[in-house]
């Protein structure tokens, strides 16, 4: 990030330092009723301190144990009481590594975790390395607590391992996960299941104020029956305390029948897994029908967690108001968890069983209607959201969702986003739940609706995922329009990801599939795709071939604003060729189309790339206005896209008029918005405005800041031509600061001043000669341009 510095005018570059960190506060809330296990809460204390009491650095501890015995609430309980050790925040995730369900990766882990930590949803990078690196940065020096819930493997914990001194990991698994132990250091602490003792007192602390009168035989007798599991244990005493005066020796001999239905009472784990199955199928048989037939129809739900709508659209015809009422009675009777308005969640044994209920109860038609009903309410919702957070694309034809669903409805934009953030997880569980139900028409629209939305926020990993699946969706069902839809979806992904080669090898797919269907207007959409593509490459040739071929079939077919859009496109490959009067005649077209048809967005485009030809042409005055007309344009739509981008040839512009403040202002406001919208690339072209913005200032030292930070971002990115810029700009920056050095030397120094201005110009040779390997695969004449400014630098000495 860029660090904080005072720079002309009192301006500052923003870092985001620890006192603006968001502290997440994450933890669910401690377990209701929680009684003992104070043997392992002390050995989790002694994980913190040592004999004398000062903090120790464990990094991570495993606390293992079978299904149901209560490793959650441990470690819940245990946090709580120690979250002002922890003092930067604690993260909480279900990895639902035994869920019926897809576990959640630790990609999806990480979004949450950077999201919580203040990283802007499009800015997370989708590769799990770089996302692992820098939620280890973002926690370096903090104390902050992550509880890991449910892993399955070490695979799932490792990415999300902070790796700082202060921060403190507990993991809950059925498996003790030895590799933790083994690698990173790991104490592990297994559970047992309780003694009578413990296992007695959980059933006494919800039943006692119901049923003071149980016999403590009896107690111990149900306790048995639960196989002392806590689970299973409050689930029995739940029940128990719902009918106070039914004897505690009938609900017993209820239990006990149960169990024989089961083969219960086997030996070690079985015994166990059957004794936990006994107490749910006790607990199930106990419910109203219509709570039952709700509880078994949640099991094929196809995310972990739902809210009330998605509940009823499962249910089927029921109003939300039932609905609501049932789902009270699943949370009374522990067979359902509330864990935020409207939220709702299965532990994985209970969604387990709830599914497995309907398979043996509900009819298999029955099923498919309730499964997609609930995939159509999650299609539409989408749909609906889309309406709101990208009211700019077209939307894809859907049928009517049926008389018996109401998709949801939004307000406004942060409402339809918050819908979004809640279920996005659910959606990517709808589309892989609608491809393996053979449901192909819904996997495919998913995906394509959910494109308007994925390419604003950036979520690759997800976009992509749901892609590859609507793609497949719609090869089997042979629609070539379907599939030219996704590849396009998929095309965009990695274009704005900036897997380039594979971007455009969806493009061209997309672009065969158009010309077999003959959708002209589809065709020329790819046509321009791919040139961006070669564009964003500086394939500045092919790029303009494609746009030409693009601009002519939009002209054809009287798709007036797509031919103005192509026309700035053309406009700004003919400026990166270096013809300045071929791009004005393009801009000025697409500006004057744009303006007719009232389309602010696209005039404020080509208002942003006029500016850069005027520059270009030595009009900087008529460069400024012109810039300035498309950030007022992006700031009256309150468009951050827009301005963010724009900003940086404002930037520009104010520079050419010679002012620096004003230019240093725009850099550090684009920076920031690229930051927020997750474009790396636009950042850093950001950070080296600012450091040419330096230079021209005269302060070189902070120039070469800014410039090394841009061309460091860029090699990561393999932006081969704006690292050559930034390296260029940094070697500049290095020598010219030699020479104010060398200049202020007093005579009685210049030894030690020579030295030092030598290592100076040695890094700045190193740089160039970077930049020259970086400017070898361009041809164009602004890089010819920029490869004999750099040889001629080097040819002086680097001087």
């Amino acid at each position: 990030m860029v660090q904080a510095r005072d720079i002309s005018g009192g301006i500052h570059f923003h870092s985001g330092g620890h006192r603006d960190r968001p502290k997440p506060r994450q933890l669910p809330g401690d377990a209701r009723g929680f009684v003992n296990r104070g043997q392992e809460l002390g050995r989790l204390d002694a994980i913190l301190t040592d004999g004398g009491g000062e903090s120790v650095s464990v990094p991570v501890c495993v606390l293992a144990g079978t299904a149901g015995v209560g490793k959650t609430s441990l470690a819940l309980r245990w946090a709580h009481r120690a979250q002002d050790r922890f003092p930067d925040g604690q993260l909480y995730v279900n990895l639902r590594g035994y869920d019926p369900g897809a576990p959640v990766t630790p990609q999806e882990a990480l979004h949450r975790f950077l999201s919580a930590l203040g990283v802007p949803v499009a800015a997370i990078p989708a590769d799990l390395e770089a996302g692992a690196a820098l939620y280890r940065s973002l926690l370096a020096g903090r104390r902050v607590l992550v509880i890991l819930d449910n892993a399955a493997t070490v695979g799932q914990v490792r990415p999300l391992l902070p790796g700082a001194a202060g921060c403190l990991v507990v993991v809950t698994s059925r498996s003790r996960l030895p590799g933790l132990a083994v690698r990173d250091g790991a104490h592990t602490l297994t559970l047992s299941t309780l003694d009578e003792t413990e296992a007695v007192a959980l059933l006494s602390v919800v039943t006692a104020a119901y049923r003071p009168q149980d016999d403590q035989d009896q107690l111990i007798e149900l306790a048995r029956l639960c196989a002392r599991l806590p689970l299973a244990l409050r689930i029995a005493a739940e029940r128990a305390a719902s009918r106070p005066r039914m004897g505690l020796d009938e609900l017993i001999r209820d239990l006990r029948d149960e169990s024989a239905l089961w083969d219960a009472l086997s030996v070690g784990d079985d015994e166990e897994a059957e004794a936990v199955r006994t107490v749910f199928a006790w607990s199930y048989r106990a419910l109203p029908a219509a709570a039952a037939r709700l509880f078994r129809l949640l099991g094929l739900h196809p995310g972990a967690e739902f809210g009330t709508a998605a509940a009823a659209a499962l249910g089927g015809g029921a109003g939300t108001g039932r609905i609501r009422h049932l789902l009270d009675v699943l949370v009374g009777a522990h067979l359902l968890e509330q864990t935020g308005p409207d939220r709702y969640e299965f532990h994985d044994l209970l969604r387990a069983y709830a599914a497995d209920q309907a398979r043996h109860e509900e009819p298999p038609e029955e099923r498919a209607a309730a499964l997609r009903r609930v995939l159509v309410w999650y299609l539409h919702s989408a749909d609906a959201a889309q309406t709101w957070i990208n009211p700019q694309e077209a939307h894809i034809p859907l049928d009517p969702p049926g008389d018996d669903l109401t998709p949801a409805s939004f307000a406004d934009y942060e409402e339809a986003m918050r819908w979004y953030e809640a279920e996005r997880g659910n959606l990517l569980a709808a589309t892989r739940a609608a491809g393996e139900a053979g449901l192909d028409v819904i996997a495919w629209q998913l995906p394509a609706v959910l494109r308007s939305v994925h390419m604003l926020l950036n979520p690759f990993e997800e976009w992509l995922a749901m892609g590859r699946i609507g793609l497949r969706a719609a090869r089997r069902l042979g629609d070539r329009t379907a599939e030219a839809e996704l590849l396009e979806s998929l095309g965009m992904a990695c274009t704005q990801s900036h897997r380039l080669a594979e971007g455009a090898e969806y493009h061209q797919s997309a672009l065969a599939a158009r010309r077999e269907t003959g959708d002209r207007l589809g065709e020329a959409l790819s046509l321009n795709d791919i040139g961006l593509i070669h564009l964003r490459g500086r394939r500045l040739e092919e790029a303009k071939e494609r746009f030409e071929q693009a601009a002519a079939v939009f002209r054809e077919l009287g798709a007036a604003q797509w031919e103005a859009v192509v026309l700035a496109n053309l406009a700004e490959v003919t400026y990166e060729l270096a013809r300045p009067e071929e791009a004005s005649g393009f801009v000025r077209r697409a500006l004057e189309m744009h303006r007719g048809l009232g389309n602010q967005g696209g005039e404020g485009n080509a208002l942003r790339i006029l500016s850069a030809v005027q520059r270009d042409r030595g009009q900087p005055e008529e460069a400024l206005g012109s810039a300035e007309g498309a950030l007022e344009i992006a700031r009256t739509h309150r468009n951050h896209m827009w301005e963010g981008y724009w900003l940086l040839e404002l930037g520009r512009a104010q520079q050419a008029n010679g002012a620096f403040d004003a230019a240093l202002v725009s850099f550090q406001r684009a920076a920031s918005l690229q930051r927020r919208l997750g474009d790396r690339a636009r950042e850093a072209r950001a950070w080296d405005g600012a450091g040419e913005t330096y230079r021209r200032l005269g302060r070189p030292g902070e120039a070469a800041d800014f410039h090394r930070r841009a061309a460091a971002a860029h090699r990561e990115l393999d932006d081969l031509w704006h690292a050559a810029l930034a390296l260029d700009g940094l070697a500049a920056a290095l020598r010219e600061a030699d020479e104010a050095g060398g200049a202020d030397e007093a005579d009685g120094a210049q030894e030690a001043g020579g030295a030092e201005e030598a290592g100076g110009a040695e890094e700045a040779r190193r740089h160039w000669t970077e930049a020259l390997r970086a400017l070898a695969s361009y041809d164009d004449p602004r890089a010819a341009a920029l490869r004999e400014r750099v040889l001629a630098a080097l040819e002086s000495g680097g001087r």
